[in-house]
C-alpha cells in the first residue's frame, strides 16, 4: 500500500486520502469518518486527524464542527469568490512589487520558476507545475515587502489550487500561463506598475473563466 512509503502514520493517512480524492476514489462531499479510515488504515484516530487538518489546509477536505469531515466539493459561487478576492490581492501585490523594485537575483529566480512550469506541463506533473506556478505569484508579493498581504495571497493560492483538482489538471491544449507570467515578468523588471497590473489582471480572469466553463461541463455531466 502506498503509506507504507511513508514515514509517519500522519504522513501515510495524508498521501493515502490525498491519492483516493484525486483520483476521484473518494466523491465530492463524501463523508470522511475518523474512526472507519483509522481502522482501515490500522493507525489511531489522531494521525487521521491530523491528515484530515492538512487536507483541508489543501482545501481538499471541509471540516465543519459537530459534523465532521468530507472530501470538498467547490461551487461555481465560491470559486468566482475566491478569484475576485485574489485579482484583488494580486493586484496590490504587483503595484507594491513595481514600486519596491526587484534585483537580478530575484527576476532570475522568477524566469527559472517559468522554465520550471514549462517542464512540469511537459511532464504532465501537476504538483510541480503548480509548485512553481505558486512561487512565481508568491515572490511577486513577497517583492513588495507587505507581510500581511504575502500571507494573505499565499492562502488564495491554496484555495484556487484546488479547482485544478477539481476540475481537471490541465484543461488546456497549450500551457498559456508560462508566455503570460514572462510578460508580468517583463512588465515588472520595467516597473511597469500599470502595465504589470493589466496582465496580472488578464491572466487572473482566463483562468478564472476556464475553470468556470470547466466546472459548468462537469455539472452537466452529472445531470446525464
Amino acid at each position: 500500500m502506498l503509506h507504507r512509503m511513508y514515514n509517519t502514520s500522519s504522513d501515510s493517512v495524508y498521501m493515502e486520502l490525498r491519492g483516493k480524492i484525486l483520483s476521484r476514489e473518494l466523491k465530492p462531499a463524501q463523508r470522511l469518518l475518523e474512526v472507519k479510515i483509522a481502522n482501515e488504515m490500522g493507525v489511531s484516530r489522531t494521525p487521521v486527524r491530523e491528515a484530515l487538518r492538512r487536507l483541508a489546509n489543501e482545501g481538499l477536505v471541509k471540516i465543519v464542527p459537530n459534523s465532521g469531515a468530507r472530501v470538498a466539493s467547490p461551487s461555481s459561487h465560491e470559486m468566482d469568490n475566491s478569484y475576485s478576492v485574489r485579482e484583488y490581492l494580486e493586484n496590490m501585490s504587483v503595484e507594491l512589487a513595481c514600486r519596491t523594485g526587484m534585483d537580478k537575483r530575484t527576476l532570475e529566480r522568477l524566469d527559472g520558476l517559468v522554465r520550471d512550469g514549462d517542464a512540469a506541463y511537459d511532464a504532465g506533473d501537476v504538483d510541480a507545475f503548480l509548485a512553481a506556478n505558486n512561487d512565481f505569484h508568491r515572490i511577486i508579493a513577497e517583492a513588495g515587502k507587505n507581510y500581511v498581504l504575502s500571507e494573505y495571497v499565499d492562502n488564495i493560492i491554496q484555495r484556487t489550487n484546488v479547482y485544478i483538482y477539481f476540475y481537471s489538471k490541465f484543461i488546456e491544449a497549450e500551457n498559456k500561463s508560462s508566455g503570460e507570467h514572462r510578460a508580468i515578468l517583463r512588465a515588472i523588471a520595467q516597473r511597469d506598475r500599470i502595465g504589470a497590473q493589466e496582465l496580472m489582471k488578464q491572466h487572473l480572469e482566463r483562468v478564472h473563466a476556464m475553470f468556470s466553463e470547466a466546472a459548468a461541463k462537469a455539472k452537466e455531466k452529472e445531470k446525464e
